[in-house]
């Protein structure tokens, strides 16, 4: 095994299925995922995995639960201590890779949305700027984001 450690990071639902398509580097690296708190749980595809807050920005209180998210995101990562973080979005996932690439100044990877074709995701506008590679998984993304990398889905 090597010893470079990755933080994989994704909203519940559909995030996290796609973030899943990346089994093969989890059990490859010492590896940790970071998930929203619900009823599923990633055990299946990462034995180590921590929860944060689920959030939506169309309730009231999301701005608190994203500090809170913020809290636990740095506690996580003061544990953790990874090298680079991997995230397929959403919301959720902000401050992590904000913390990890602004304060600790590790690389940051995200990967748009696959149901995202024609539109950008509001984390993927936000973390573009700050990812060191950003993937789109639908060529047309490419006007969207033109330094983005485009290989295809990860489906």
């Amino acid at each position: 095994m090597n010893n470079y450690k990755l933080a994989f990071i994704a909203s519940s639902g559909g995030h996290l299925e796609q973030l899943s398509m990346l089994r093969p580097l989890m059990e490859r690296y010492d590896s940790f995922v970071i998930t929203e708190k619900t009823p599923y749980q990633p055990s299946h595809f990462c034995n180590r995995s921590y929860e944060i807050r689920q959030v939506n920005r169309h309730e009231p209180l999301f701005a608190f639960k994203l500090i809170g998210n913020a809290f636990s995101s740095l506690a996580i990562f003061l544990k953790e201590k990874p090298d680079m973080v991997i995230s397929t979005g959403a919301l959720a996932v902000i401050p992590f890779c904000l913390i990890a690439k602004i304060l600790f100044r590790r690389r940051l990877i995200f990967i748009e949305s696959f149901a995202k074709v024609t539109s950008p995701t509001l984390t993927g506008r936000l973390l573009y700027r700050f990812a060191d590679r950003f993937y789109v998984q639908w060529e047309q993304m490419l006007e969207i984001y033109p330094n983005a990398i485009y290989l295809g889905g990860i489906y």
